[in-house]
């Protein structure tokens, strides 16, 4: 059946903890401290099945199970296939490792010049500031490091990093995650943005969360005084389905966006929580109902244990086909596989070139007809030509 939704309908309340005064509902802090982490928690409060149980008897070798009671209420008690429980209750697949899974999937340790700090792009690096988050996504990519249930010890090293930073006028864009850098106090936040404005060559500050997800009560007028102070920051949040855009999102979203802060969206193509074009199409709507323009759609790394979750990348493509020229430009995102052991992200398209010759380059349209463009006017470089065999591949 297609995948329906009330447009109108966007979840609000404290679900199960309607009890608790709203001043404390709304303190992040009490959300961090009454997060449930441990197997006797969440049976108190939902019938877990065979899978999720032996699940949670592994998380603490693999990555910890944490969940903040916000996203909690998301979660659908009554079926095991709600796509929010799938994302964050472990089950006993994590525990299987095929042959191509690795530790580091996307080559991290391999492009670190300092602890913490990941130069792969030539003008760009990765700021590793924290270990934790406020809950846990059972695909994550860094599970090695985050929550240290694997003995990582990563120590983050703000000082390090800072240095290597300032020492290398390449670099021109710095990205801030973890972990979560939301996690950190506002006075934390406050240091680090300072000292990377200061420096002359960096032009680009950006921060990924998904704590506004997790816990949008993070989202203060206090923090966003800080993003204002240093702005432009431009923030990634990390939203995989529908379920997840809740009022209280789309109002934290709306005090980023007043505060200055441009908001991207990156999704990870998740079997059977967001790997089908009618569920895809009513997330990236609602994103654009929240301020926040979808950014990226990753195939899911191959982390270990990730295997039960990983949607097929033909998938991936079949619901790019059925986004471009379906839906608002704005709306539609770049479909990429972050390359296995270090090359980066690299965009993964539905073909619609046919052909390119001296004359034209022939291609399609999202209804599938033909078009060809005259390029008689222009001159075609041989690297331009495509050969028989290429083009054999680009036939559907």
């Amino acid at each position: 059946m297609p995948y329906i939704e009330d447009r109108k309908d966007w979840f609000e309340g404290q679900g199960l903890w309607e009890v608790v005064p709203e001043e404390k509902w709304n303190d992040w802090k009490w959300q961090l401290r009454n997060r449930i982490t441990s197997l006797e928690e969440l049976e108190a409060k939902m019938e877990l099945t065979d899978e999720e149980r032996e699940g949670c008897r592994h998380a603490n070798e693999k990555l910890a199970m944490a969940i903040t009671p916000y996203f909690f209420n998301l979660i659908d008690r009554d079926d095991p296939d709600c796509p929010v429980r799938k994302q964050l209750i472990p089950r006993s697949g994590e525990m299987a490792v095929s042959a191509e899974e690795m530790l580091d999937p996307v080559g991290e340790d391999s492009h670190s010049p300092v602890p913490g700090l990941v130069h792969r792009y030539p003008d760009r690096v990765l700021f590793l500031v924290t270990d934790r988050c406020a809950a846990y996504c059972r695909y994550c990519t860094r599970s090695r490091l985050v929550s240290n249930a694997q003995d990582y010890n990563f120590h983050p090293e703000f000082e390090q990093g800072l240095k290597y930073i300032e020492s290398h006028p390449e670099v021109r864009d710095v990205l801030l995650s973890g972990g979560d850098p939301l996690l950190l106090s506002d006075s934390k936040l406050d240091y680090i943005l300072g000292r990377l404005r200061q420096i002359p060559h960096i032009e680009f500050i950006r921060i990924g969360s998904r704590i506004p997800v997790f816990m949008p009560q993070r989202i203060t007028e206090e923090l966003c005084d800080v993003f204002r102070k240093h702005g432009p920051i431009w923030m990634s949040i990390h939203v995989n389905h529908p379920r997840e855009c809740t009022a209280a999102l789309k109002d934290a979203c709306e005090r980023l966006s007043f505060a200055g802060v441009p908001l991207g969206n990156q999704s990870v193509l998740l079997k059977d929580v967001n790997d089908d074009a009618d569920v895809m199409k009513a997330l990236i709507h609602r994103l654009l109902r929240m301020r926040v323009r979808p950014y990226y759609i990753y195939q899911c790394d191959l982390i270990t244990g990730s295997a039960h979750l990983r949607a097929s990348v033909c998938k991936g493509l079949e619901i790019m086909k059925k986004l471009r020229g379906h839906t608002t430009g704005y709306a539609v995102p770049q479909f990429v596989i972050d390359a296995p052991g270090g090359g980066g992200k690299v965009p993964i398209n539905p073909q619609y070139i046919t052909k390119i010759d001296d004359d034209a380059i022939h291609f399609r349209n999202f209804e599938g007809k033909l078009y060809r463009y005259p390029l008689k006017s222009f001159t075609i470089d041989d690297d331009c030509r495509f050969n028989e065999e290429e083009v054999e591949c680009l036939e559907p």
